[in-house]
């Protein structure tokens, strides 16, 4: 830490750090001497990145592939209208250098995969989850128990999101917390359940203040503790947790354990195959073309009943939400070729691999690939994409 030193205008930058007793300058100096690895330049990622840039942390990384669009823009503040079409690591590299360009920003423009984590998170003192699927969470568990890393983890949904720290000096990780990840229609993402704009603000900021508390050796990091928070009623409590004695400890990372985590044995990995090699896709041009050909498809919309008040696709004959389709059988029509759509294909493909794998609907079943996103973006750009 000796070699650590402030310069006049960083002694200014963060001159109201200095005067608190829990930071002052050997507090900047740890923080300076850090680094810290945020998996997600998104809704949970913009808040951590801006904070822990202003904070003054000497070394940030940013990991994410993924593309800046429109429907980003409501909750992902790091990234502008004019940032649109960029890679979200380069918008959120340059925000980040516009806000302090005394520290050091390093992009990864990939995903974060069992192949390239250890070798990515190895290179920061403390990793923070931004992301928005659980095969990537559990892959940021396992190896930060691997390698000894902190990692402080944080996730939203609708108007609640929570917030905990794992893996710190021994305390329980993610698996203790979470054995297996909960079924897809329990725990839906973003773009298929929606978020309060300001909920990743919020959540994201308490994540980088666990970050900087975790920094300076503060007492108080949620470590052991899950921080639950409901912007609706305002309700904010914390429930504890305690390590799995029984649970085996990670030594390596394997797609069989996510795998095992996520639910899918090597028996329904197989099913799953086999039915989408079963299932038919359909392009919107092609089923634009067949429909003005004179053929009449049942066309069923799988989304909820939100999601349909955004924009409804024409000629849909059905709305049922996807998680309702086991039940309401009877009210889709046997004795015609359907095609199923949802909000972007992914959806609507579990419905029609679900549908031919019950063996009652002898006609064609076609899933609408890229579902409205690809029907705005090749038939009819005028509907809203969210």
């Amino acid at each position: 830490m000796s070699e650590i030193d402030l310069t006049n205008d960083e002694k200014a930058r963060y001159a109201r750090h200095l005067i608190l007793p829990q930071v002052g300058e050997m507090g900047q100096k740890k923080i300076k001497s850090a680094s810290v690895l945020v998996v997600g330049a998104g809704g949970l990622g913009s808040p951590v990145l801006m904070y822990l840039a202003a904070a003054g942390i000497g070394k940030i990384g940013i990991i994410d592939d993924d593309k800046i669009e429109l429907t980003n823009l409501q909750r992902q503040i790091i990234h502008s209208t004019s940032s649109i079409g960029e890679l979200k690591t380069e918008s959120a590299k340059k925000r980040i250098n516009q806000i302090n360009p005394e520290i050091i920003v390093e992009i990864f423009d990939t995903r974060l995969t069992i192949e390239n984590a250890k070798e990515i998170i190895n290179r920061y003192d403390v990793i923070v989850d931004g992301t928005d699927n659980f095969a990537t969470r559990y892959t940021i568990s396992d190896c930060c128990e691997i390698l000894g890393k902190p990692w402080v983890f944080g996730s939203i949904h609708r108007f609640e999101g929570q917030v905990s720290v794992f893996n710190l000096n021994g305390s329980p990780n993610y698996r203790d917390l979470f054995p297996k990840a909960p079924p897809p229609e329990l725990a839906p993402n973003c773009a298929e359940a929606g978020v309060l704009g300001v909920l990743p603000g919020i959540i994201g900021s308490f994540q980088a203040n666990e970050v900087l508390k975790i920094i300076l050796e503060m007492d108080g990091i949620l470590d052991s503790e899950l921080l639950l928070i409901d912007t609706q009623t305002m309700n904010i409590r914390k429930l504890r947790y305690n390590s799995n004695k029984e649970r085996e400890k990670v030594t390596e990372l394997s797609e069989e354990a996510i795998s095992c985590a996520l639910g899918l044995d090597e028996e329904q990995s197989l099913d799953v195959s086999d039915a989408k090699e079963n299932m038919k896709e359909i392009s919107p041009i092609e089923y634009v073309d067949k429909v003005k050909n004179g053929w009449k498809p049942f066309f069923l919309d799988v989304r909820r009943e939100d999601e349909e008040k955004i924009v409804t696709l024409p000629n849909t004959n059905l709305r049922i939400s996807h998680t309702e389709i086991p039940s309401r059988l009877e009210e889709i029509p046997s004795d015609q070729d359907i095609v199923i759509y949802c909000r972007s294909g992914a959806r609507s493909a579990m419905v029609a691999n679900f549908l031919k794998m019950s063996g009652n609907y002898p006609m064609e079943i076609y899933n609408l690939s890229g579902g409205i996103h690809l029907w705005a973006s090749t038939v009819d750009s005028s509907i809203p994409r969210y």
